[in-house]
């Protein structure tokens, strides 16, 4: 995984934070699921990021 994927995937489970904080301080059921998609989904890229790069190492 390169460094430009690794802070790609970073910032978006970044956002996804920011607009999880954005939704409980506003009350906003569908801020906070959308914050903790976002979250899910990055955390999942970099999973999958990982295993391409362990299998690569073989």
């Amino acid at each position: 995984m390169g460094w430009g994927e690794r802070i790609h995937h970073a910032a978006g489970k970044l956002h996804g934070r920011a607009e999880e904080s954005a939704g409980e301080a506003t009350s906003n059921d569908r801020l906070k699921a959308r914050g903790k998609a976002r979250q899910v989904g990055a955390d999942l890229r970099q999973a999958g990021e990982k295993i391409k790069g362990a299998l690569r190492k073989r």
